[in-house]
């Protein structure tokens, strides 16, 4: 398979990553997965001229997949899963992961080429001055975060600009269980009406690791309010803690980025799914 390339600058890693649990010291994990990744770096020129000072769209992709993993069909659901929290469009999903990757560089470049229809308009209004907002940027890249023979934590991050006082920045986490070949949500980690007591737990560590000592104390920190902090999701898990990720106004203003909370599983324990992810991959038995 070939990507398309007009100035579009495609690596393909020359060595492939072997990620697998600490379990491998004892045997070959049966779901060890190998991952290659796909890279582009395009400027795209609004205008069919060789002029640089004129608007232009800076794009900036990097895709890492699995390659290999326990047989053809669960690979393929795999790569389902990278493909469709990569991208977010099922017009992607039936195409491998370089298919995908040159054929979401071709839609946004026909999207931001569109733009010349009224570029000339614009520019008439402002007395032939060239219009700011038409440099636009977009960076999407996803990275590994935690891999182990059972489950597999993952992060795409998502910064583009498109006219505007600021661009825009955000991360989603995805969490596949490689046994079952699932994406988790909360109701599969808690026990029902988790919801109420887990939005304490989360707000309490906003507290500490903001050093202050009463939940309204934390407006006076620049969140929102506090019935705004609750469970979203927007986690990702490793051997020792779920980590939740709030992004620009979801719970705060803009200048505040993206928000951070850990709690270590001994502080959930009352809130655990028994024969959960959790408490079955991680919390070891009293």
């Amino acid at each position: 398979m070939q990507i398309k390339q007009c100035n579009l600058f495609l690596l393909l890693s020359v060595t492939l990553l072997m990620v697998s649990s600490c379990q491998e010291r004892s045997g070959k994990s049966r779901n060890a997965v190998v991952f290659d990744s796909v890279v582009v770096n395009e400027q795209i020129p609004l205008l069919s001229l060789n002029d640089t000072t004129l608007p232009h769209a800076e794009l900036s992709l990097s895709f890492t997949y699995p390659v290999r993993f326990r047989d053809e069909s669960s690979l393929a659901r795999l790569q389902q899963i990278f493909i469709g929290t990569f991208f977010g469009d099922v017009r992607y999903d039936t195409l491998s992961p370089v298919e995908a990757v040159s054929l979401y560089t071709d839609h946004y470049r026909e999207r931001y080429r569109s733009l010349s229809n009224s570029f000339y308009a614009d520019k008439a209004m402002l007395n032939g001055e060239i219009p700011a907002w038409y440099w636009y940027t977009l960076e999407i890249r996803n990275k590994l975060i935690f891999v182990s023979d059972s489950l597999l934590s993952y992060s795409v991050s998502y910064s583009d600009y498109e006219g505007g006082a600021h661009g825009s920045h955000r991360i989603t986490y995805t969490n596949i269980d490689l046994n079952s070949l699932t994406t988790l949500t909360e109701e599969d980690l808690f026990l029902p009406g988790y919801y109420r007591p887990l939005s304490e737990i989360i707000v309490a560590q906003l507290m500490a690791d903001h050093a202050v000592t009463e939940p309204d104390s934390l407006l006076t920190q620049g969140f929102f309010t506090i019935e705004d902090i609750v469970p979203n999701n927007n986690f990702w898990l490793n051997d020792t803690a779920i980590h939740y990720a709030y992004n620009q106004y979801e719970i705060a203003p803009y200048a505040m980025g993206v928000i951070d909370v850990t709690i270590p599983y001994h502080k959930l324990r009352e809130l655990l799914l028994p024969g959960g992810v959790i408490s079955r991959y991680f919390m070891k038995e009293p």
